[in-house]
Parts: structure tokens; C-alpha cells; sequence
């Protein structure tokens, strides 16, 4: 049966692979769904100390499914993928095991907030990143929360608001990923071998320690940001913008 999200367990490591290259692993319902079982089968698998996420063709992730959300025709109709991909997020973070992020292409968007709620992410030379919502009318607002305790301020406020893209290193400097290499593989493997050294309850407790002060920020804005999202999706901005970005156009604010 085709999938989504494959994976392979290697060891103690599970890799899974983000496999929609036709519409740039964008975050669709199906694949958050196959991502989701797929982390639950790691949950039942007590011998895994990692999960690394990687991806086919040359992007990690385009962000939400443009095609679904823009297809909604009220508030209501996007209130389902906004909450599909807040428990996305969150389940990253609750996954009482590290996940690494193994990125050498494009991150767009909501990618760099899958990106941010990764423990560890690794950044190749092939990879470029933007926040390029503001360019359609909307703004990173679920994704600010794994974004902004990982992003330095000023960074930040540039490319929320300019859309510009930037590369591994510039990624690794503000603090959105963790090591721009030169050899993602060999990089993440290495990794892989230092976590594996580690006992489950340790990495359980460690890991903790970490994500338990953005659980808190998803705690207190999720419901309220994800309400936001959906409305800005469906506002006529909003559609204007992305039906601009899907024929290659200018939108109409552009003079």
C-alpha cells in the first residue's frame, strides 16, 4: 500500500520519510493522519530510543496544504486541519523519544514549525527556508509556537515579516536548527549512536525538561491561534494571496 510517511526501524532508531514529492510534502490531512499512526507505532515499540524525519525530493516540507485549506469556504471548514496540525506538533513534543530532523532541501512555512518542534534538526547544503506566509495573506501563527523559544528575537521579527529566504548556516545561527553540515547522514547518524547511549527513562525525563515550557505555550495560545489561522485562510486576503501564489502571479496589494 503507498504512503505518505514510510519508515524503517534500524536498531533503536526509526526513520521515517516524508513522501509527497508532488506537492512538496505540503501537510496534508493524510499525511499528518499517517504521521500520527506512525508515532504511535513507536510508542509501542519499547527498544526505540530515536525517531529522525527525513524526506524524498528536494523539499522537507512546503507547509500546509495550500489546495486543502483554500478549498474551505468558511471558518469552520479550516478549523479541522488548523487543530490536525497544532496535535501534530504537540505530539512531537509529547513523543516521550527524540526526534531529529534530517533536512537537506526546501522548508517553507508550517515546515519550519515541524522544523522547530523537532528536538534536534540537522541542516544540509540544499537547504533554504522561509516563512513566506505574510506573502499570501496570512501569518505564522501556529507554528510561532515552537518558532519563537528557538529563533532569536531579531531574527524573528525579520523574516516573519519580510518572507526572505535563508540558508543552513543563517538556520543554525538563529538557533532554528541545530547543526548546518556539510553531510546530513553522516551527521545524523552520529547522533543517532549518542542517543542510543542513553536509558529510556533518561531520555524521557531529558526531553521533558526541554519542551515542557513551549507545552506551556500550547496550553495557553493553541485553541485561540488555531482559530485565528482558519479565519486569516478563509478572509478574502487570504485567497487572493494564494490564488496568486498557485497561478505565479503578483496579488492585487502589489502595485
Amino acid at each position: 500500500m503507498n504512503t505518505l510517511v514510510p519508515y524503517t526501524v534500524e536498531g533503536a532508531v526509526a526513520r521515517f520519510t516524508l513522501d509527497s514529492p508532488g506537492n512538496r510534502n505540503a501537510l496534508s490531512t493524510t499525511l499528518i493522519d499517517e504521521l500520527h499512526r506512525g508515532l504511535d507505532d513507536v510508542l509501542g515499540n519499547p527498544g526505540l530510543r530515536a525517531v529522525v524525519l527525513g524526506h524524498s525530493g528536494g523539499t522537507f516540507c512546503a507547509g500546509v496544504d495550500l489546495a486543502q485549506v483554500s478549498s474551505g469556504r468558511s471558518e469552520a471548514d479550516g478549523d479541522g486541519h488548523m487543530d490536525g496540525f497544532v496535535k501534530m506538533l504537540r505530539r512531537i513534543l509529547e513523543l516521550p523519544v527524540p526526534v531529529i530532523a534530517a533536512i537537506d532541501g526546501h522548508v517553507r512555512a508550517g515546515g519550519l514549525g515541524l522544523t522547530a518542534a523537532c528536538d534536534i534538526a540537522v541542516a544540509g547544503p540544499a537547504s533554504t527556508f522561509a516563512l513566506t506566509e505574510v506573502r499570501i495573506g496570512v501569518g505564522p501563527a501556529i507554528i510561532s509556537m515552537t518558532l519563537l523559544p528557538k529563533m532569536k528575537p531579531r531574527a524573528a521579527d525579520r523574516y516573519f515579516l519580510t518572507g526572505e529566504k535563508f540558508g543552513a548556516q543563517e538556520a543554525a545561527d538563529m538557533g532554528l536548527v541545530t547543526i548546518a553540515s556539510d553531510d546530513v547522514e553522516s551527521t545524523v547518524s552520529e547522533l543517532t549512536a549518542a542517543i542510543a547511549l542513553g536509558s529510556p527513562q533518561g531520555l524521557r525525563a531529558s526531553k521533558a525538561l526541554t519542551t515542557e515550557p513551549i507545552l506551556e505555550i500550547f496550553d495557553r495560545k493553541a485553541d485561540r491561534l488555531a482559530r485565528g489561522a482558519a479565519r486569516l485562510f478563509v478572509s478574502e486576503e487570504a485567497q487572493e494571496g494564494i490564488a496568486a501564489f498557485r497561478e505565479r502571479r503578483q496579488p492585487n496589494w502589489i502595485q
